[in-house]
């Protein structure tokens, strides 16, 4: 697989093919770091992924998804992000109504985005084993951090994941927030630790390294938590996560909750229910 190169900050680059010859290529957005570590983890995710893959950017990075679809007559188009929110219920939708309006004849297939999905708890899981925290532990609580929304939608979704993991025999499962909402990771440590947590360990359900993953870690451990797990990066259960959004999307099935803020993105009155809008 090639995908589009990756120059932060830099103005538009070229964009390659891919190796997977009649397949409709994917283009996977993903939300942009003014930290190079943000966009080669990106790249080090869809190296893995065996279709045709475009990368595009909604900030700070090259190619923007208008120059991502670039050349294409149809494509699928999944947000790289790990909750429904203002991103990808409104931004993104936003932007292939205008590049439909500029390109009529492309037809688009937009995909849910990554999370929730069962595979990245087991994707935690994974990097807190490679941090030495053995997968249930009761001895151990776990802070399960997202970035944070104003969507209070978005956050709801994180806190319901923390009470399904509680139920593989963590100490606790607790959810904090890097931003927009509470609590913060360190607040979140500080209240397990005083409840008696054995040891606590901190989970960023964050995609790449950046300006978030350094916060939490600096804040979790100035308030005690013994692990601070690797963000989720190229693993292997992104990698089928993200293969299944395409499918879905190509196989004209409905990704979950999409952009009833974009009416024009939105099915119309006799589409069936359950079936993918089509931008074209």
């Amino acid at each position: 697989m090639r995908h589009s190169p990756v120059i932060p900050t830099r103005g538009p680059v070229p964009l390659a093919g891919g190796t997977a010859p009649g397949r409709v290529p994917l283009v996977a957005v993903a939300h942009g770091s003014r930290d190079p570590r943000a966009a080669a983890t990106v790249a080090a995710l869809l190296d893995r992924v065996p279709l045709d893959v475009r990368v595009a950017y909604l900030d700070h990075c090259a190619p923007t998804l208008p120059q991502a679809l670039g050349g294409l007559r149809e494509a699928v188009v999944l947000p790289l992000l790990l909750t429904e929110a203002y991103h990808s219920r409104v931004d993104l939708p936003s932007v292939l109504n205008e590049v439909r309006a500029r390109e009529p004849g492309l037809r688009v297939r937009y995909g849910a985005t990554l999370g929730p999905h069962p595979l990245l708890l087991a994707a935690l899981e994974r990097r807190l084993a490679e941090a030495g925290v053995r997968a249930g532990d009761p001895d151990t609580a776990v802070v399960l951090v997202s970035a944070g929304s104003s969507d209070a939608r978005a956050n709801a979704v994180i806190a319901e994941q923390a009470r399904a993991w509680r139920r593989s025999g963590w100490w606790a499962v607790t959810a904090a927030y890097a931003s927009a909402a509470g609590p913060s990771p360190a607040e979140a440590v500080a209240a397990l630790l005083r409840a008696g947590a054995p040891r606590v360990a901190v989970a960023p359900y964050l995609l790449a390294p950046g300006y978030f993953a350094d916060k939490v870690r600096r804040g979790a451990l100035e308030a005690g938590a013994s692990v601070v797990s690797d963000v989720l990066g190229p693993a292997p259960e992104l990698v089928e996560v993200l293969v299944e959004r395409y499918e879905t999307a190509v196989g004209g099935l409905l990704g979950a909750s999409l952009v009833q803020e974009a009416p024009s993105m939105a099915p119309s009155a006799g589409s069936p229910v359950g079936r993918q809008p089509v931008v074209q």
